[in-house]
């Protein structure tokens, strides 16, 4: 059975009125890539911080690597390692000199910590710009820095709070590529982004929470069984009369219809034949359509029917 690497039982957190976290619960074990997704103003900052002894809270427990969290505990931050969101480096240090700053934090010997410097820099692939000054660097050359600077002293829990806003795609790939192997050398990941396809990609198990609470919990496949939409039907058809697609609609599983621009859009809950109940129907009523092809729910599908499509406020 695997360690419990983060452990974060009944947390609530109040601003005056406001309940930033209420009741808020979630465990995440050694090895894992933990996704902790939510709108904005949901509370994820507001737990990070709480999780760092950053905030102090109004109730509730913090456990990491089994011993209570606190301000004072040096100890299990050294073992800790942060990416922010906004890129948090010294402009007038360079390159190097950024991430030996930040890996002398914890790391006090000398020749372990050179060590530690030139293995993070290679790392990220920012060698040739160890000279360099921060306002030099290129937005995604930053983000590498800035992730070099947060894993340098080796942290055994990495959180990763939207390391990839405002990246090329080049850096964006090489990012998601260091992730996915700081985890294969052992580390145990936190992993907060607005780019759900990113989730997907990375991610073992998946937390979405709203207004402070926990709203959903599990596997992809887990939190795809959630929702209503299990598969989606997608004809590109240049007409089609009401009539139609009131029968479409009628059809076995069917519970959604939309047609716009000449592309009808089939949500389905259930079933296995559903493209060919759809491609029957047209076939049958001899209706020509150029295309038909089905797509499976994304993580993006899931947040939305389960957080709500209304836009919110930044956290």
């Amino acid at each position: 059975m695997a360690n419990t690497v983060v452990e974060i039982n009944n947390l609530v957190k109040r601003y005056k009125e406001l309940v930033a976290l209420d009741n808020f619960s979630l465990k995440i074990n050694e090895g894992e890539i933990f996704g902790l997704l939510g709108p904005n103003g949901s509370g994820k900052t507001t737990t990070i911080n709480c999780l760092l002894s950053l905030l102090s809270y109004d109730k509730g427990e913090i456990k990491l690597f089994d011993e209570k969290m606190s301000p004072s505990r040096r100890d299990l931050k050294s073992r800790i390692g942060v990416v922010p969101q906004n890129v948090a480096v010294f402009d007038e240090l360079t390159v190097y000199e950024n991430v030996e700053y930040f890996c002398g934090l914890y790391i006090k010997d000398r020749q372990l910590k050179k060590k530690y410097v030139e293995e993070a820099i290679e790392f990220v692939d920012i060698a040739d710009f160890k000279k360099f000054y921060p306002k030099k660097l290129s937005g995604g050359l930053l983000r590498r820095l800035n992730i070099a600077c947060g894993i340098a002293h080796k942290p055994e829990l990495i959180i990763f709070d939207e390391p990839t806003v405002a990246v090329d795609p080049q850096s964006r790939n090489r990012i998601l590529e260091g992730i996915a192997e700081l985890n294969s050398n052992g580390a145990t990941i936190i992993y907060t982004s607005h780019y759900m396809e990113e989730v997907e990609q990375l991610c073992n198990r998946v937390l979405i929470m709203d207004k402070g609470k926990k709203v959903a919990e599990g596997t992809k496949d887990e939190l795809k069984g959630m929702i209503k939409n299990t598969e989606s039907i997608v004809v590109n058809v240049r007409r089609l009369s009401d009539e139609a697609l009131n029968d479409i609609k009628g059809l076995h599983h069917v519970y959604d219809v939309k047609y716009m621009n000449g592309t009808l859009t089939v949500k389905c809950s259930g079933g296995k034949h559903n493209i060919t109940h759809v491609s029957e129907y047209f076939e049958k009523n001899g209706i020509d359509y150029d295309r038909i092809y089905s797509e499976l729910p994304t993580l993006n599908d899931v947040f939305l029917e389960i957080t709500g499509k209304e836009l919110r406020d930044k956290e």
